[in-house]
This record gives structure tokens, sequence and C-alpha cells, in this order.
């Protein structure tokens, strides 16, 4: 399986998932213009990856900015997980957002409410 490696446009965020070590980042802006063809990309992903995923799969993500659209499709994205983490794999969600983008902070505080897995929300300057 390949590593799943998207570069970072003004309107979307650099996405570097890496099966060998399980360490799934997602950094920048998500405003993509078509938010299903760039989200599928990851869906299909991880779906072929948790057929043998690591022992502990860590999502990284640090998002500058997420319009509605993008945060419909990651609220999917946790779904997701969530099946693979109700099936029995170990994930952590590392949720980075300023210390004043309070929209980040909340959007990260709504996911760890409403998806269920372990999120934590990191404050970095």
């Amino acid at each position: 399986m390949k590593n799943l490696v998207i570069e970072k446009t003004f309107n979307s965020p650099h996405v570097n998932f890496n099966n060998r070590t399980g360490i799934m980042h997602i950094e920048g802006r998500s405003i993509p213009e078509d938010p299903g063809d760039f989200f599928g990309q990851m869906y299909d992903w991880i779906e072929e990856y948790f057929e043998d995923p690591a022992e502990l799969t860590k999502f990284e993500i640090q998002l500058d900015y997420i319009n509605s659209g993008s945060s419909k499709y990651l609220l999917e994205f946790f779904r997701r997980i969530k099946k693979k983490y109700d099936a029995g794999n170990d994930v952590i969600v590392n949720w980075y957002y300023e210390e004043d983008d309070e929209s980040v902070l909340e959007l990260g505080e709504h996911y760890k409410e409403n998806v269920e897995i372990p999120i934590k929300l990191i404050e970095c300057n």
C-alpha cells in the first residue's frame, strides 16, 4: 500500500498519511472547490489502511481555516474512523488550534463530543 500524499494548495491542506508508521497529517486551509473529491481520496485510503493498520493510528490535524463544506466532510471522516475505533483499532486524534482561534477550537470540541473518539485539543502558537 502506498502512502497518501496530497500537496498543499491555496485552498486545500497538505495531507500525508503514512501506512507504515500510522501517523496521518492534515495541515493548512481546507476550502477545496470539490470537497467530495478531496475528502473522498482520504475516505478510500483509510478504508484500505484499516485492513492492516499500524498498532496505533495517530491523526495530527492542524487546520488554519475550515469552511462549512469541509467541516461536514471532516465529520464524516471522523465517523468512519469511529467505526474502526469501535472495531478495536487504537486511534488518537491530536487537534491543534491557535490560541486565539475560537472557531477551530469549537469545531474540535464539536467533533470530540459528537464522534466520541479520543480527540486531544492542543493549543499552539
